[in-house]
């Protein structure tokens, strides 16, 4: 007797009626199920509900950076009201403006896409596959770690949807996701010595 297959439960996304339970939901399935999200992935939803997301993620990343970094500075002796000042700023622009980054992301991403995988797809379509890949950055406050999840999420999470969203090759998704990784990681790179530059000045 034959048995249809079981259809395959949609991948979570964020609700703005259950913030806490639906962003650990979909946190949870790109840090350890990512195949699955992304297969399951409705890559035509509204931009709304990720980009609420994102900022969520952000602030709480923000804050315990931010945390992070008064504790050391307390630890080594270092604490002062203008260094207090600076910090809350970063994490308060850091949560502010990834919405934005992660917009420049989808747009790199989607020039990559129309480039090799020779499919039409949608600056919306990309924006919310960046925005919750944005999820993997919840660990970037985590010393030593933070370099480690922007890759995982550039290159790992975006290639994994690139492949099932829409249903390209191991190879084509890998190249897709490395086109659009490069010039991003460089514009960090690049981000990051200007800022360095400019505190130290």
């Amino acid at each position: 007797m034959y048995t249809p297959p079981m259809p395959y439960a949609e991948a979570p996304e964020f609700d703005l009626g259950r913030p806490l339970p639906s962003a650990v939901a979909v946190i949870r399935a790109v840090l350890f199920s990512p195949k699955k999200f992304y297969l399951n992935f409705s890559a035509g939803g509204p931009v709304k509900e990720p980009t609420v997301f994102v900022l969520l993620v952000a602030a709480v990343t923000g804050v315990l950076t931010a945390a992070v970094a008064l504790l050391s500075s307390l630890i080594f002796g270092r604490v002062g009201v203008g260094e207090l000042v600076v910090t809350v700023l970063e994490a308060a622009v850091f949560t502010l403006l990834s919405p934005l980054a992660v917009g420049a992301v989808a747009g790199v991403y989607l020039l990559s896409i129309k480039t090799f995988v020779g499919k039409t797809a949608s600056f919306r379509e990309v924006y919310r596959m960046a925005a919750y890949a944005f999820g993997a950055m919840i660990l970037a406050w985590i010393p030593l770690v933070g370099a480690f999840v922007i890759t995982y999420a550039l290159m790992v999470l975006m290639g994994l949807g690139v492949r099932f969203v829409y249903r390209t090759s191991l190879l084509t998704a890998v190249v897709t996701a490395l086109v659009g990784f490069v010039p991003i990681s460089v514009a960090l790179i690049w981000l990051r010595v200007m800022t360095a530059g400019l505190a130290s000045g």
